[in-house]
């Protein structure tokens, strides 16, 4: 297959982040709905979510062996690692966040704010001093598809962040439809927010937002729309290590430049939910598609974030 079927250049800065030889690999398939990517470096293993099968999958680098890692995993969706090299994981039907510690305990992060049950979290961050970023849309309660359907006790659908001496939460964006993925800039100055809205109203948004962090670095302001998608919704996304945001749409990866320019896509044949950086030298992106693990090899190396 040539070029020109994974790739689309849609501004020359892309070019020089591919090789052209480079194919769009399927490592497996067999989801209902895979999301959540996490990529662990010390094990060479990637974690994700195969959200409606209630459980989550492992896929060894070193071998090409696919394993199941949790199962029930609480309709699990996002996942992250901590600064300490732990998982971190938004759970649809267990409605919180939980970490998964070093001797394979799973410690609650969050699953209330202000007393009330959280809606379905969705995707998660941790900034360098240790707090946990959230968003907390409602798709995981919506129905049961994906969790199990019930009554949103909040009402809306917000970002948090956790305290990392208090545990409190605390809602840091109230003004969104459907907060989804999120990644802080390489300097943690900006916050972006994916709004997927548009699942639920023709009017509400299909973009990402662009927040500026406070000098304390609990809250933001100044926001502004990043991108608009153009291929169906954003969904999950991560930055390369020159702040690219690579991000997940209807047609594959779509890459912008971190002035908003879209410059290039990497073709993918389903909807994709999530990507992340991975590989000894996190120059593999591996990629979320509806049924499917994917994996291209980049020109270019994600930012380390652990």
């Amino acid at each position: 297959m040539a070029a020109e079927d994974y790739y689309e250049i849609l501004d020359p800065r892309f070019a020089r982040l591919f090789n052209s030889n480079a194919q769009v690999e399927k490592l497996f398939t067999g989801c209902q709905w895979a999301e959540g990517p996490a990529w662990f470096a010390a094990g060479r293993f990637v974690v994700w979510s195969d959200i409606p099968n209630n459980r989550m999958l492992r896929y060894d680098e070193t071998d090409g062996n696919v394993s199941v890692f949790r199962q029930p995993s609480g309709n699990s969706n996002g996942n992250t690692v901590d600064r300490q090299g732990r998982l971190v994981t938004c759970e649809h039907s267990g409605r919180r966040v939980s970490r998964t510690e070093f001797d394979g305990s799973v410690t609650t992060i969050a699953t209330k704010w202000r007393g009330k049950r959280l809606n379905s979290p969705n995707d998660a961050v941790v900034k360098s001093d240790g707090s946990i970023w959230f968003t907390d849309p409602s798709y995981g309660i919506d129905t049961d598809y994906e969790g199990d359907k019930a009554e949103s006790e909040i009402g809306a659908c917000y970002v948090y962040r956790v305290d990392p001496g208090t545990g409190e939460v605390e809602a840091v964006i109230t003004d969104m439809v459907r907060p989804n993925g999120l990644a802080f800039s390489l300097d943690e100055s900006k916050l972006y927010v994916a709004d997927t809205g548009r699942t639920h109203g023709a009017q509400d948004p299909a973009h990402i937002r662009v927040f500026n962090v406070g000098k304390d670095g609990k809250k933001v302001s100044g926001e502004k729309v990043f991108a608009d998608c153009t291929a169906g919704l954003f969904d999950g996304f991560r930055l390369d290590e020159d702040g690219r945001i690579w991000t997940s749409a209807a047609d594959g990866i779509h890459c912008y430049d971190p002035d908003g320019t879209l410059i290039g896509k990497v073709k993918v044949p389903e909807v994709t939910a999530n990507c992340v950086f991975g590989g000894n030298k996190r120059n593999c992106l591996y990629i979320a598609g509806t049924t499917s693990l994917y994996m291209v090899r980049l020109m270019v190396n994600g930012a380390k974030t652990y």
